[in-house]
């Protein structure tokens, strides 16, 4: 019996493997996604939001401003304050404004000691929404 052994430099054509069918195949598969993902409907819920009610509130009347300068003084509605009449202004200011809060700017250089003290005033005057800014100045 004889053997027939393999050609070793056979086709090449036959050694390779025919990708075009496969490139078909994803082509038509990604042509497929597209057109139906148009026509898939996501499922949720339309919500009916109320309006909310528009209030005319300046910005400025919105908020109490307490300015805390680098020498400890207060100023208020850019008046200069007593320390000592701190809580009956923001008192004033908030009987005028029910849902402002009182902001403090305070400058760096000013004291831990004022800025705690208008802050005592504040809720002493029964505003307890306060926040404090940096002064850039």
């Amino acid at each position: 019996m004889r053997r027939h052994l393999p050609q070793l430099g056979g086709d090449d054509e036959e050694n390779e493997i025919n990708l075009t069918p496969m490139l078909d195949v994803v082509f038509i598969m990604l042509i497929f996604f597209i057109v139906t993902a148009s026509f898939i409907k996501e499922v949720g819920l339309d919500v009916n939001r109320p309006d909310a009610p528009t209030t005319e509130v300046k910005p400025e009347d919105a908020n109490i401003l307490v300015v805390i300068d680098a020498n400890d003084d207060i100023f208020i509605d850019r008046r200069l304050i007593d320390p000592r009449a701190v809580r009956a202004n923001i008192e004033r200011l908030h009987a005028e404004n029910p849902q402002g809060s009182v902001v403090i700017q305070a400058n760096k250089r000013s004291t831990n000691k004022m800025l705690v003290t208008v802050m005592d005033a504040s809720r002493q005057a029964g505003v307890y929404s306060i926040s404090i800014a940096d002064s850039t100045g």
